[in-house]
């Protein structure tokens, strides 16, 4: 499970309907002065750690574009930034998602209702219909792919083939928590754009809009803290619980390869059975932990390589073990004990 949708589970609005940015002033600028050029790339990679504003920053320039169709004219000449009035109908159109000029990849839920684990090939191909439509002929279509990390092989290879030979005035925004491991062709046929993590004040000025708390919240204070520049993180760390298990699991992480089961099954019983908070929680520090040991490695891969491809081989075991637990609702303490079996082998 993903801070995103630890984020909806309590009613944080979507990034289609955040109207504000922040942080990220130049990478917003590079969007916008590439827009101005009137020659903007069509397709974006947008990568950078999971709840920074990457999804945000992708809707907010869809109804920049959207909303002003001619690059070279005045008013975006002119402009300082990418933001709208929300009252605009075209913001008004995104945050309903009605827009015909806007398509969003994104997981779905299938017949049964239950959330599924990839982007399939199917809704991907929904791009070629989009794309060929009259629907928004006279301007910009723009498509939102949120994340690429989650298409599975045949929806990737079918982004491709759209993204190989892309319409007129079309507009691809692919968010990526890893933009490394995306597909090494459509890597090279984006515009790649890195995204920070957020500063603590940032951080609280953005938990604190999409939460309407006060700025001056010392709970709040102490999750952006924590949060390590992202705002998802600080919102799931907003009930204290989700920091002290974050913390928990973190001194279970610094003792492997050695593992104690006693602590792994009072972990277990702390993810309770259905608090998807906590799932969120302990999933998302695994995921920094995993991210920091490929990182340090990444220095000496000649040397670390067996040691890089077995973290790379247990990340994805894990991803798929969370969403297979989220999606079905299954037992929580056999996937700790998973996780930090597989986490033990590999770093012996």
């Amino acid at each position: 499970m993903s801070p995103r949708q630890a984020e909806r589970e309590t009613a944080i609005p979507h990034p289609r309907e955040t109207s504000i940015l922040f942080g990220h002033h130049e990478a917003e600028t590079a969007l916008l002065t590439a827009y101005r050029s009137g020659r903007i790339p069509h397709a974006w990679l947008i990568g950078g750690p999971q709840g920074i504003g990457k999804a945000t920053l992708a809707y907010r320039m869809a109804r920049f574009v959207l909303s002003h169709g001619q690059p070279l004219a005045p008013s975006v000449q002119s402009a300082r930034s990418l933001a709208i009035d929300p009252d605009d109908a075209v913001a008004r159109q995104v945050a309903a998602g009605s827009h015909g000029g806007l398509l969003t990849l994104e997981r779905s839920a299938n017949d049964r209702g239950v959330m599924r684990t990839v982007i399939t090939v199917d809704e991907t191909r929904e791009t070629i219909g989009f794309f060929g439509s009259t629907a928004a002929a006279e301007g910009w279509r723009v498509c939102i792919v949120d994340t690429v990390d989650e298409l599975n092989p045949n929806a990737a290879n079918a982004l491709l083939k759209i993204l190989e030979e892309p319409p007129q005035q079309s507009l691809f925004l692919l968010v990526s928590h890893a933009p490394a491991r995306v597909l090494a062709t459509i890597q090279s046929r984006c515009r790649k754009l890195r995204l920070r993590p957020l500063g603590t004040d940032e951080v609280i000025g953005a938990a604190a809009s999409a939460a309407d708390l006060a700025p001056t919240d010392l709970a709040l204070r102490e999750a952006a803290e924590a949060s390590e520049g992202s705002v998802a993180r600080a919102l799931t760390l907003l009930g204290g619980d989700a920091l002290k298990l974050q913390q928990r699991t973190a001194a279970l992480l610094a003792r492997l390869p050695q593992v104690d089961p006693r602590e792994l099954h009072t972990l277990g019983d702390s993810l309770g059975t259905s608090d998807r908070v906590a799932l969120a929680a302990f999933i998302d520090g695994i995921d920094r932990w995993i991210a920091e040991r490929l990182h340090a490695d990444e220095a000496n891969a000649n040397q670390n390589l067996p040691r890089l491809a077995r973290l790379a081989e247990v990340w994805e075991k894990i991803v798929r073990a969370a969403r297979d637990t989220e999606t079905y609702n299954l037992e929580r303490k056999p996937l700790v004990f998973s996780v930090f079996g597989w986490l033990a082998d590999a770093t012996r």
